[in-house]
This record gives C-alpha cells, sequence and structure tokens, in this order.
C-alpha cells in the first residue's frame, strides 16, 4: 500500500458545529468534507503525510498524523 492512500473518516454530528452530517475524511494526503445529502465533495486542505487518525469536535477537524497534529478549522477554512 502507497503511504497517504489509505482512507480515514469520521462523521460530523448534527447541531456539532460546523459541518453536521457530513463526512471528514483524508485519502491521498487531502482532508474532503462529502455531504451525502447532496452528494457534493469539496478538498479543504493538502499535503496531509502520514495521516493516522481524524476526528471532529465543533467546527475543529483534527487530524493526526506521525509527525505531527493537524488542527483544521471549518469556521475559517484554514489550519489553526
Amino acid at each position: 500500500m502507497t503511504v497517504g492512500s489509505k482512507k480515514i473518516s469520521c462523521m460530523g454530528i448534527v447541531g456539532d458545529g460546523c459541518g453536521g452530517g457530513r463526512e471528514f475524511s483524508v485519502e491521498n494526503e487531502t482532508l474532503s468534507a462529502f455531504d451525502p445529502q447532496t452528494q457534493e465533495s469539496i478538498s479543504l486542505l493538502h499535503d496531509i503525510y502520514e495521516a493516522e487518525s481524524i476526528s471532529k469536535s465543533g467546527c475543529i477537524v483534527t487530524i493526526q498524523c506521525k509527525e505531527q497534529k493537524i488542527n483544521f478549522d471549518l469556521s475559517l477554512l484554514k489550519k489553526v
């Protein structure tokens, strides 16, 4: 398996801030959000290396990578 090609994901809980009901995933070194109602996907952040886990709380998506932890703020659409 190529590093970065494995998909990891989590679901946003409706009512838990930004992105409720959407699936947030890292695949091929890219953070994406998928809306199951509209079937639309959007890329949010690139160059995510060796992601091991992903979680969401409120408007923050947290990606734990082998060498670092990335916090992405959905309300600002940038790393914080």
